[in-house]
């Protein structure tokens, strides 16, 4: 872990989430060459994800820094680490402290993960109370069960359960999925708030994690607002490239754009 002081500005990421099924050396040289300084590692099937050393070999390559880890916890990654969420987090919090991050992202628990719901609100043996980490968790939207009116996967996603933990993550396409507005939502997760998961959000009801520009949500207004009150944690843009996979040069000319987007309205960090 680093023994700088915090920074007072909020710090800009790529997640690797981007470049899903792509190997972490080339999303991790994608990110550099757009100039961008930090990245967050999205925890997958790609072993170098899932291995310090490989992350930090990687890292120390491409002249990036490690800021946040996102725990296995898509569907397309749940046996990774174990079905364990609480076994997760805990490996995730290892992988971060091997590799001088800051967070951990995880999410909140499907309705048949009883003990970790109750891990979530009492957290009785904190995986990181040995660290200086943070173990974040960020909102979700309902999964319904197909021909199952009423039946959803996902349990506790009323902010109300977000204000009440310690450390809130923020992504505004979960949001625009849920119906929520992104500035009101983001005034109410202020005071826990310390990681960011930005992305435009086509408005047509699924998770879509454009772009910024690309949809309908106002992410212009809300950095704006994130630097009028003076937000000083992580912003991590978490695209969907997919459209772009086939053609370096454009996916290149996204990332350059989404970097001078955040830019533009943020008195950023970015490396």
């Amino acid at each position: 872990m680093s023994d700088d002081p915090p920074s007072l500005s909020p710090r800009l990421l790529f997640s690797t989430a981007a470049f899903y099924g792509v190997p972490l050396r080339t999303a991790f040289r994608h990110i550099a060459e757009a100039g961008f300084g930090s990245v967050e590692v999205m925890v997958t099937k790609d072993p170098d994800s899932q291995e310090p050393e490989r992350i930090r070999a990687h890292a120390e390559e491409f002249g990036l820094s490690v800021e946040a880890v996102h725990a296995p916890f898509l569907l397309v990654a749940r046996r990774v680490w174990g079905t364990d969420p609480v076994e997760k987090i805990r490996r995730a919090v290892e992988v971060a402290e091997a590799v001088g991050a800051r967070l951990v992202v995880a999410h909140p628990p499907y309705r048949w993960q009883v003990g970790y719901r109750s891990w979530l609100a009492d957290r009785p043996e904190e995986p990181s109370t040995n660290t200086s980490i943070l173990i974040a968790v960020e909102n979700m939207f309902p999964v319904r069960v197909v021909g199952r009116a009423g039946v959803r996967f996902h349990s506790g996603q009323d902010l109300e359960a977000l204000e009440r933990l310690p450390h809130a993550v923020f992504d505004t396409s979960h949001a625009a999925v849920s119906g929520l507005d992104l500035v009101e939502t983001y005034r109410r997760l202020r005071p826990n708030l310390v990681h960011v998961h930005l992305s435009d959000n086509a408005g047509k009801g699924w998770d879509s994690h454009l772009p910024l520009g690309q949809g309908v949500l106002p992410v212009a207004r809300l950095l704006e607002d994130m630097a009028t009150d003076g937000y000083a944690g992580t912003i991590s843009l978490e695209l969907n490239l997919g459209q772009f996979s086939n053609d370096e040069r454009a996916s290149h000319e996204v990332l350059v754009n989404q970097r001078m987007f955040c830019e533009e309205y943020l008195p950023l960090e970015t490396a």
